[in-house]
Parts: structure tokens; sequence; C-alpha cells
């Protein structure tokens, strides 16, 4: 497969690129994304049988299950750094190796409803977080 479509296929929606300054309508646009996710999640998956969570979506890519619980992974990780970032004067913001992370038992054979319950609490909270932020915050 050449290069730039296992590229359109590894990064569907393009590579992150972070705004160098933002307003209020763009936070608003954020949080709602952050709040909307785990339903999105659960509204996509909701036809999915076992073969189709079994099934990677790209050459040598996860599975659609692993891809769920890593988004769980991703976002618990995510949010820890948040409150880190909230918290302390000069955080350190451990990376973590999602690739192996990806290939531990819980990632593979974990149904996926375990791990789209976590991801609606945690975003609940980090909602809450986020909307009771101050300026300097």
């Amino acid at each position: 497969m050449e290069n730039e479509k296992l590229e359109k296929l590894r990064y569907p929606v393009g590579r992150f690129s972070a705004p160098l300054e933002y307003s209020q309508e763009d936070m608003d646009i954020w949080i709602r994304e952050i709040n909307d996710l785990p339903s999105q999640c659960r509204y996509e998956l909701q036809d999915f049988t076992e073969e189709m969570l079994g099934d990677s979506y790209r050459p040598d890519g996860w599975t659609a299950r692993q891809v769920i619980h890593h988004i769980v992974d991703s976002h618990v990780n995510a949010y820890i750094r948040f409150k880190l970032a909230l918290t302390e004067d000069t955080p350190t913001i451990r990376p973590y190796l999602e690739d192996r992370w990806a290939e531990l038992n819980d990632s593979k054979n974990t149904p996926p409803e375990i791990s789209l319950s976590l991801l609606e609490a945690l975003h609940r909270r980090w909602v809450l977080v986020i909307k009771n932020m101050n300026d300097d915050e």
C-alpha cells in the first residue's frame, strides 16, 4: 500500500495541529466534543458484531475493539495530565507506550461496554473540571 493511502488510513481526519490562539467559541466547541464523544462511540458501535470488533480498519492496524479501549486509555491519561497541569507548577507529563497497552489482554479481549462506561464517567468528570476553570487556569 502506498504511503499516502496508509497515511490517510492512519490519520483519517489529519494530523493534529494545535492552534496558536483560540476563542471562547472554540472552547465551547471542544467542551461539547468532549461531552458528546462517549455517546458518539456508543452510536458507532451499536451494530458491531463480535467479528467486526475483531476487524482492523487498516493493514497491520489495531482491531475495532483495541481502538475503543485505546480511546479510553488515551483519555484517562489526558485527564490525569490535565489535572496535573491545573494543580502543579511544573507538572511532569509522563508518556505511555500506546502500542504496548493495545496488545495487553484487556485491550484485545474485554467487551467494549466496559470501556464505554468508563469513557462516559470520565468525560462527565472532565467536562465538570473544564467548565469550572477560571481564566487563569
